[in-house]
This record gives C-alpha cells, sequence and structure tokens, in this order.
C-alpha cells in the first residue's frame, strides 16, 4: 500500500511542476487535504473516505490559494504569472503587477 501512496504522490507532483497558480495551489491542497482527511479518518476506522473528502476540500481551498498568488501579468501577451518571475517567458516583456 505505502508503494503505490509513493507513487501516486510523485506522479501529482510532477504534473503540479508545469501548471498554472490555480492548478499548482489545487495539486498541493490536494495532497495536503488528503493526508490530513487519511489521518483524521483512521482515527473512526474510515481512513479512505477521510482521504478523498480531504482531497476534496484542499483541492478547492488550494485552488483558491493558487489563484490569488498570480499577481503579475504580461502587458504583450496578457499571460498571469506568479510575484516570483519578472519578465515573460514567451516574449521578454517586464510584467506588471495585476490591480485587484
Amino acid at each position: 500500500m505505502k508503494k503505490y501512496t509513493v507513487v501516486v504522490l510523485v506522479l501529482l507532483l510532477a504534473f503540479v511542476v508545469g501548471c498554472t497558480g490555480t492548478q499548482k495551489g489545487a495539486g498541493i491542497g490536494t495532497l495536503v487535504g488528503a493526508g490530513a482527511g487519511a489521518i483524521i479518518g483512521h482515527q473512526s476506522g474510515h481512513t479512505a473516505e477521510g482521504a478523498l473528502i480531504g482531497g476534496a476540500v484542499g483541492a478547492a481551498g488550494g485552488a483558491l490559494v493558487g489563484d490569488s498568488m498570480e499577481t503579475k501579468f504580461c502587458p504583450e501577451c496578457g499571460q498571469s504569472f506568479g510575484s516570483d518571475v519578472q519578465y515573460c517567458p514567451n516574449d521578454g516583456t517586464e510584467l506588471k503587477p495585476i490591480q485587484k
């Protein structure tokens, strides 16, 4: 069982690497939520159900957090980026802050 869990975690982390901030937040939230849900569910004998519920809640919360992390945009192509990126990787234009 642990072997499959490690494989799933590695695949999810590999998926998250090339995604947008919202997708990264949802992926990380799913992992954290599923882990916490499994721990809580295990105490009542419902590990799988706890992991599923925790994963769903974590994905929703993580998507909201990830969406708010995209704080810059490219005035040329219009793509959004996180605060850690200074120049657009597509065209090299300096990114501008998003006014929320």
